[in-house]
């Protein structure tokens, strides 16, 4: 069986070396892997240190986080895909855990939530506010036992994609992702550790946290739009 880590990252210069060693560590000798990273036209040397730790990486000119795990999601040739940020916030060595939980327990996706084992400073008083509103209205929309539906760090079957429809490319593609996870799929929500960042914070606040709860409402009672949030 084959693995693929998918990265997005957007000037990560600070820790994607960090990143890389521990899926070294975490990965070598106990799976066949390969690690994508996809990065957003960074202007620092993210793309360098990346391929010189043994990285694909793929150049995605075109915007959005939703945007670089469908161009990550398309090239991965994996059984299965694991997801986690360039900002060493994600543990790596969990990876292989979730993917032994995907086949003791027959799992199509496994979600992390963050909340459980959060490093002091690692979420800002403001983002886990957010982060825990958006989370209350995708269980109350949806009806999903999902505590953390923006974490960003997911192992799941390559197939299972074929199951699920993705339209965002923005921000709410990682609540959309989960909805449709719980929706169709076999899925669990695990606790993980998660770290303080590494490097500068990519999120607007007030602006990403609009568009991801106008992203659930669209999407429960409207359906969405053509153009992608």
């Amino acid at each position: 069986m084959r693995l693929t880590v998918i990265i997005p990252t957007l000037n990560e210069e600070e820790c994607i070396g960090q990143v890389m060693d521990e899926l070294t560590s975490a990965l070598s000798g106990k799976i066949e892997y390969e690690v994508m990273v996809v990065d957003g036209m960074s202007t620092d040397r993210t793309r360098e240190i990346a391929l010189k730790k043994g990285a694909m990486v793929m150049e995605e000119p075109r915007k959005g986080y939703g945007r670089a795990y469908k161009t990550g999601f398309a090239s991965a040739r994996g059984d299965y895909i694991a997801t986690l940020d360039g900002d060493c916030t994600y543990p790596a060595d969990a990876i292989i855990p979730l993917i032994e939980m995907l086949e003791d327990e027959d799992l199509e996706f496994i979600t992390t939530d963050r909340f459980g084992h959060m490093e002091e400073g690692a979420m800002s008083s403001m983002h886990k506010i957010g982060n825990l509103a958006l989370s209350f209205t995708t269980r109350l929309l949806f009806g999903k036992t999902i505590r953390d539906s923006q974490s960003g760090m997911w192992v799941f079957r390559r197939e299972a994609l074929q199951k699920i429809e993705l339209q965002s490319d923005g921000m709410p593609f990682s609540e959309e992702i989960k909805i449709e996870a719980f929706r169709k799929l076999r899925s669990k929500e695990v606790m993980i550790r998660y770290r303080r960042r590494m490097g500068e914070a990519k999120l607007s606040s007030w602006e990403d946290g609009w568009k991801n709860f106008r992203f659930l409402w669209k999407k429960r009672f409207r359906g969405l739009q053509d153009r992608p949030l």
